[in-house]
């Protein structure tokens, strides 16, 4: 039900039903005067929420922005540069929404406040002041009309005329101020049609710019965040393969004999308990030790004392200490040349003092690794023919312990080149001829071995749609096998992902050129593990008949081969 239609004709007579429907539109303006105050109010508090969004965004971004990721090793792939890279991306991101919300917030006030505002006080406040003017002429003109009613017909007619001049007067007064208030109520509630509704249209167009520019912004967004995805994914492949590496090396450790020399750069290092003497006695002091071999170089550093201070010394001898001698054991006596005399160490155990007496040439000789002479492994490398082809392959024998141990004829070092080439260029095409230039140097039996390997590979990544072995997982499941550090560690462990990238080369880059141009490939000569390989080809479960050119029985004569590589 509407509001009833407000004549001016019915201002001239203010009917009871006149005043009644008048009520009605006061009313109406009251309620919509309330209800402008209480949507000024919510619009502040939205307004202020916005600011405190913004700024909490903004400082969220900031963080993000100087947040430096720091990966494991000395080196990082393509995949670690660029999840690195992508926080500063995403600050970015939200910088760039943050400046269209700025624009929204700054123009809120006068799109949607101020009119707001200005339509209650101008237009609804014109109505109430109209009706204070048609109250007062309203009891001004019935006061005077009630008082010319109340005059004597006895008066003069002079007196009498002077009163009918003053209320025709009082008369129209009131009927100016009914209809200038009808003329006002009517405009205001027409008005508020259009003037109360703009701005809330105008605000939220601003709210529709906002969203349509986060659209923009994040269609923009959408290939970095899909590159994004596929270098997540590869971490995430990467992480799975290094940490059931590194969780095999935990127990291997967890098992072995603690006091075994543990890898690192030093000859020999540890904890030692070094005998000083005072003029009422001697005591112990707890230093940690290194000892670099080459050079003779003993490094001594007090843990115990408040600033740690590092000795070194020139090693001239070692003796193991007799146990008649000393009521303390394991100990053993050095010489150096800094000092007269000699230095009294005790190890933490038998095992670790015959340690450190080996790697300071005590009487306890260094066992040195046996080496595998030229013609051992070119009579190795006969057999080696023999096994690649099928007919022949049940004929191989098992090499000795030994000769597996020492079959590697490169430094190892060229591991450590190899990656670097491959992480240290973003140049593909460098780290593509960098792998090349390496590989060149290897025996060409390794070659053609790798050759078959990488040719069957390729065929695999061919049909991953269906095996789901594309090359970036080829190259998590290979990489740690062929390219297996000579020093079990977690830092060779985190060295996986370069070697990933390096398979991935291999496999990518196999026919660009010829056969030959990637056969040149420095992998099998990196202290392979093809134990595991072999065993870990025969129990493949690749979908070999998905192949043409690589039979199942193949493959297990190449794994059969590769236990003579």
């Amino acid at each position: 039900m509407g509001l009833p239609t407000l004549e001016f004709s019915d201002a001239f007579l203010d009917s009871p039903d006149f005043r009644d429907r008048l009520k009605c539109h006061e009313i109406e303006l009251e309620r919509t005067n309330k209800f402008i105050k209480e949507l000024i109010k919510d619009g502040n508090s939205l307004i202020g929420a916005l600011k405190n969004l913004s700024v909490a965004v903004q400082k969220f971004s900031q963080s993000l922005q100087e947040f430096q990721f720091e990966c494991i090793g000395d080196a990082e792939t393509d995949d670690e540069v660029n999840i690195a890279q992508s926080f500063k991306e995403l600050s970015q991101l939200l910088n760039s929404v943050e400046e269209e919300r700025r624009r929204l917030i700054q123009n809120a006030d006068d799109v949607l406040i101020t009119p707001l505002e200005k339509f209650r006080k101008e237009q609804i406040g014109a109505a109430k002041e109209g009706k204070k003017k048609f109250d007062k002429e309203t009891e001004k003109y019935y006061s005077t009309l009630e008082k010319h009613l109340n005059l004597s017909s006895k008066k003069k007619e002079s007196l009498l005329q002077e009163a009918d001049t003053q209320i025709d007067k009082e008369r129209q007064l009131f009927y100016d101020a009914s209809l200038e208030y009808v003329f006002k109520i009517q405009e205001v509630q027409e008005k508020k049609k259009f003037e109360f509704v703009e701005p809330l249209l105008a605000f939220l167009q601003g709210l529709f710019n906002f969203y349509h520019e986060g659209y923009e912004l994040a269609h923009e967004f959408e290939p970095y965040k899909q590159q994004l995805q596929f270098n997540l994914q590869n971490a995430r492949n990467n992480f799975l393969s290094t940490k059931q590496e590194v969780e095999k090396l935990m127990k291997r450790v967890r098992s072995a004999d603690q006091d075994q020399k543990p890898p690192g750069q030093w000859t020999m290092e540890g904890y030692l308990y070094v005998q000083e003497k005072r003029p009422l006695g001697c005591t112990w002091t707890r230093h940690y030790c290194t000892y670099e071999k080459g050079s003779k170089t003993f490094v001594m550093t007090n843990t115990e004392a408040k600033a740690t201070a590092k000795q070194m010394f020139k090693l001239k001898s070692c003796i193991r200490r007799k146990t008649d001698s000393i009521d303390k054991r394991f100990c053993f006596d050095i010489e150096v040349v800094e000092r007269h005399g000699i230095v009294t160490l005790q190890a933490l155990s038998e095992s670790n003092r015959r340690l450190w007496l080996e790697a300071m040439d005590g009487k306890e000789p260094v066992s040195e690794p046996v080496a595998l002479s030229l013609r051992e492994f070119s009579k190795f490398s006969l057999q080696c023919e023999g096994c690649l082809n099928p007919s022949t392959a049940q004929k191989a024998e098992v090499l000795p312990t030994t000769l597996y141990q020492h079959i590697c004829l490169y430094d190892c070092r060229l591991t450590f080149i190899c990656l670097c080439c491959v992480t240290e260029s973003d140049d593909q095409n460098y780290r593509v001829c960098a792998v090349h230039a390496l590989v060149h140097k290897l025996p060409d039996r390794n070659k053609e071995m790798l050759e078959i390997l990488i040719k069957h590979l390729l065929i695999v990544s061919t049909h991953s749609k269906s095996n789901m072995m594309t090359v970036a997982n080829l190259g998590v499941v290979f990489g740690p096998t062929l390219m297996r550090s000579q020093e079990e560690t977690v830092a060779a462990m985190m060295n996986i992902k370069f070697q990933n990238v390096v398979v991935e080369i291999m496999i990518e880059n196999f026919e660009k050129h010829n056969s030959a141009y990637l056969i040149r490939f420095s992998v099998v000569c990196l202290h392979l593990h093809l134990q595991h390989f072999a065993d870990a080809l025969i129990q493949s479960d690749l979908q070999f008949e998905h192949f043409t050119q690589v039979g199942q029985g193949g493959v297990r004569s190449l794994a059969q081969g590769l236990l003579l590589v």
